[in-house]
């Protein structure tokens, strides 16, 4: 009887054993898998990007070759202001560059048309009288008959071209009936415009009491050039005209150097000037520049020093290569061995003058894992009003770690 009782315990007890066993085991494989699904799921670390350390992009500092002996300006059109200045910004006489106001002036009254060349003009006596009148004070001129007819900017191109100082007298007073009504309305137009240092004693700039400074000249040559009837008048080499035969432009250095416009301009007083602008390629960008020399010896200096002044001007500009052909501008390391870049992979670039800076500022969001080609930040170029945003992306994927990281890395996943 004990022995059976025994013997049944003893089974009951392996029983137990058994039972423990297994539902041990399946408890330990439970645990390993659900441990296993927790690992797979759990989100792997973000990693931040290490950016680039560059923070401003400085190009070369512009170096002018400025003319000696006399004053000098550049601006460039889109660019407020100027550029650079040599010698002072005091008034001075400026001679027939005065015509440059004349004309603007004129057709700020009478408008041309697009399209059109505006009303025709029929001279008179009086103007023949003018035109003597200019003669005889040493003035240049252009020949003019009773009864010829001229459209407005054929007048225009007498006056700018050959410096017609009579033209520029008739003009005024066609567009504003006489020459005091003129000065009155062209100085009211200066000041409206901000161009305090220019007054007008005339519209031909033969008084000595026309004066202006480099910086409004600049100003004015700008304006000149957004007027598209005056940008034509002005880079045109010569004309002929009814009445007045042909005439050339006496701006020696059209269509050298992309030079296209704008004003010569002598007198005693003055001295030989230019108002001069060119339209120059910069690293596929075009610009551009209007400049202004004061008070040369002759007309032959203005032709020897304006080139280079230009030319250098010119290399003033800066055309800077921001992205494109994959450059980094960081990266990403995970904790698994994983790495790529961050790259730009379109190219941009920024028209700067002279050592202007470029403020860089980059901005990542942090990865876990990516595909080649996946858009991750941003980066921002910016030189005064000009911003220039272009994406980044990962040069190469990021891939999951997989599982044998994963399981045996669970501090780094769920610390």
């Amino acid at each position: 009887m004990e022995t059976d009782e025994r013997r049944s315990a003893d089974k009951r007890a392996k029983y137990r054993r058994r039972r423990i066993g297994v539902f041990g085991t399946l408890g330990v494989l439970v645990l390993a898998g659900a441990y296993a699904l927790g690992v797979l799921a759990a989100p792997l670390p973000a990693v931040a990007a290490t950016v680039g350390t560059e923070q401003t992009i400085t190009p070369a500092a512009a170096q002018i070759v400025w003319p000696t002996g006399s004053s000098a300006a550049v601006g460039a059109v889109g660019h407020s202001g100027l550029l650079a200045q040599h010698g002072g910004d005091a008034p001075v006489p400026i001679a027939s560059m005065t015509k440059t106001v004349t004309a603007l002036v004129v057709l700020a009254a009478k408008p041309i048309q697009k399209g059109s060349e505006g009303p025709t003009i029929t001279f008179t006596d009086a103007d023949v009288a003018i035109f003597h009148q200019v003669i005889a004070n040493g003035g240049s001129w252009a020949p003019v008959v009773a009864g010829e007819q001229l459209t407005e900017k054929q007048a225009l191109q007498a006056m700018l071209l050959p410096s017609a100082n009579n033209y520029a007298i008739s003009l005024a007073t066609w567009a504003y009936g006489s020459v005091p009504a003129f000065l009155t309305a062209a100085n009211a137009w200066l000041d409206s415009h901000g161009l305090h240092g220019t007054h007008l004693t005339d519209p031909a700039g033969l008084d000595p009491g026309t004066v202006s400074t480099a910086s409004d000249m600049v100003d004015i040559g700008k304006r000149v050039l957004a007027n598209p009837v005056l940008a034509d008048v002005v880079k045109t080499p010569t004309v002929t005209l009814p009445g007045a035969g042909t005439q050339d432009n006496g701006n020696k250095l059209l269509g050298r150097d992309g030079i296209d416009g704008i004003k010569t301009g002598f007198t005693d007083e003055a001295g030989h000037c230019l108002l001069f602008s060119a339209k120059v390629n910069i690293g596929g960008h075009q610009v551009t520049i209007v400049g202004v020399e004061l008070g040369a010896a002759s007309y032959e200096a203005l032709w020897t020093t304006v080139p280079p002044l230009l030319m250098s001007a010119k290399d003033g500009f800066h055309s800077v290569g921001l992205t494109g052909a994959n450059k980094t501008f960081g990266s990403y390391a995970t904790e698994w061995g994983a790495s790529s870049t961050l790259v730009s992979r379109a190219p941009s670039s920024m028209l700067v003058w002279s050592n202007a800076p470029i403020a860089v500022t980059t901005q990542t969001t942090p990865v876990r894992v990516g595909a080649a080609g996946q858009r991750i930040g941003t980066v921002t170029f910016t030189q005064g009003k000009t911003v220039v945003k272009k994406p980044l992306t990962l040069a190469t994927t990021i891939d999951d770690p997989g599982f044998w990281w994963r399981f045996t890395h669970p501090l780094t996943l769920f610390g």
